[in-house]
């Protein structure tokens, strides 16, 4: 395990941070994705009182830390060291309960945001409007406006216009927050434009109107297309998954409950009403392709499968290259620590 101060720890496992006024959602949000819970039993989870942190290593491309904080943290506590939290932090997203009040909120949100940036300039501002399953479609988007430009006036104020916050409307009682995540977690991805431009060419070359590269156990997608997403075409994607992975558990196991619901052989082919053809094929372990095709192309389905194998070809090779960094990246921290003297001021022996 890699010590948290290490510069290298972070290039590995980056870390996320998940930071909002009590109540306002943020333990529910970890749960809810990355726990498989249902929303309504969020209702009876306990206020979080001490920070807790969560590695996430469901595959090679998501890959990180979450932190969940109790919103009554203390920035100026000394027993606080927040120079250190914020100096290895990926991304910062900050929970803010639309249907509550925000003024207190936006006033911590300025405060963190002011904090983190003295320490990590490059640390990813994530806000989540959360919540918004209770608000009407105008209402989200005044709510959204209105935290935007107060939070954005706020940082004019302090002469900080160039720290960028990215906004979303969340809710764990639909999509919106896999969504919102699978965005966040992208930005942590340093292989995101090879998998960008891997996915545009099996596209290109396959007839298929669009594709995503879904981390299975979570349903955030890693990558897609160039091609604007559809919140409705990534709705379809989710459930497609939830049914694969349902009826894998309860028919795809062996009789003595051996196997797993998800390997090599995983496929799956729905039509919809509309002329358009579901297809999910397995990448990697932890892997799915999702595409979306109209039936007319899907009829050249051995085109399809053939650019398929290249493209996971192509991914595994991506894979291959990020382990050998990342063990490159152990090995130098490794030796470092050797070099380190011991307390009495001699030199470590090498192991």
């Amino acid at each position: 395990v890699l010590d948290f101060n290490d510069p290298f720890s972070t290039e590995v496992k980056p870390r996320i941070l998940l930071m909002g006024l009590r109540r306002s959602g943020k333990s529910s949000i970890q749960k809810v994705v990355f726990h498989k819970m249902s929303p309504n039993e969020t209702l009876f989870l306990e206020s979080t009182n001490k920070i807790c942190r969560e590695d996430v290593s469901n595959s090679s491309f998501v890959n990180f830390q979450i932190w969940d904080f109790p919103g009554q943290i203390d920035f100026f506590d000394p027993t606080f060291d927040y120079e250190m939290i914020f100096r290895g932090t990926g991304a910062l997203i900050f929970v803010i309960d639309s249907q509550d009040d925000y003024m207190e909120a936006l006033a911590r949100l300025h405060l963190t945001v002011t904090r983190a940036y003295k320490v990590n300039p490059d640390i990813n501002f994530e806000i989540f409007i959360h919540k918004v399953d209770g608000l009407s479609d105008d209402h989200k988007i005044e709510t959204q406006r209105d935290i935007h430009q107060r939070a954005n006036d706020d940082l004019a104020d302090a002469g900080l216009e160039k720290i960028h916050l990215s906004f979303y409307l969340t809710s764990i009682y639909d999509h919106s927050i896999f969504e919102a995540f699978s965005k966040v977690v992208q930005k942590l991805i340093p292989q995101l434009p090879t998998l960008e431009n891997l996915l545009n060419i099996f596209i290109s070359n396959s007839g298929i109107e669009k594709a995503f590269l879904f981390d299975v156990v979570s349903k955030i997608y890693i990558a897609t297309d160039s091609t604007p997403v559809d919140m409705q075409t990534y709705e379809l994607c989710c459930d497609m998954i939830d049914v694969v992975i349902d009826i894998s558990c309860i028919y795809g196991l062996k009789d003595d409950g051996t196997g797993t619901p998800y390997d090599k052989e995983s496929m799956a082919i729905i039509k919809l009403n509309n002329t358009t053809v579901l297809y999910l094929k397995e990448v990697t372990k932890f892997l799915a392709l999702v595409c979306f095709v109209r039936e007319e192309s899907f009829e050249r389905k051995g085109l399809i499968d053939y650019n398929f194998h290249c493209f996971r070809k192509a991914i595994q090779e991506v894979f291959e290259v990020r382990m050998k960094v990342v063990r490159s990246r152990k090995h130098q921290t490794h030796l470092q620590k050797n070099k380190r003297p011991t307390p009495n001021g001699t030199p470590r022996m090498p192991l």
